[in-house]
């Protein structure tokens, strides 16, 4: 599985607990950095971004994919919708949550997100 994160770093705690939920290795780790311009377009930045990894067409659309996605919603929501134009469907994604009480503050994997699953079930509440 191909790990695209525009996040945080990830540790080898968190890498360990997405294979376990995905069931599946992570056979490649990008780390890409979101540090947005906020004087230009966000979707033309996006957009670069995405074209910046290097992946052609038809691996887009074969690679088994899981992101994490950037905190700032305006640049999440945007990547999803270009990743998903790119897929031809909602990648899954990885939730953080904080570890309570934990000083300094330090944060391990939730759950993986099925956004494709998510959005077909809601279809059924047309």
């Amino acid at each position: 599985m191909l790990l695209l994160n525009f996040a945080h770093p990830l540790t080898n705690t968190h890498l360990a607990r997405i294979t376990e939920l995905a069931g599946r290795d992570i056979e490649r780790l990008l780390a890409i950095s979101t540090h947005f311009d906020h004087a230009q377009s966000f979707v033309e930045q996006t957009h670069a971004l995405l074209n910046s990894i290097g992946l052609e067409t038809n691996q887009w659309q074969t690679l088994p994919l899981m992101v994490n996605l950037p905190s700032f919603a305006p640049i999440a929501a945007i990547l999803l919708a270009e990743l998903h134009g790119r897929c031809g469907y909602f990648p899954t994604t990885i939730r953080l949550r904080p570890i309570a009480g934990s000083v300094p503050s330090m944060f391990e994997v939730a759950e993986l997100l099925h956004l494709q699953a998510i959005r077909d079930h809601a279809r059924l509440r047309r």
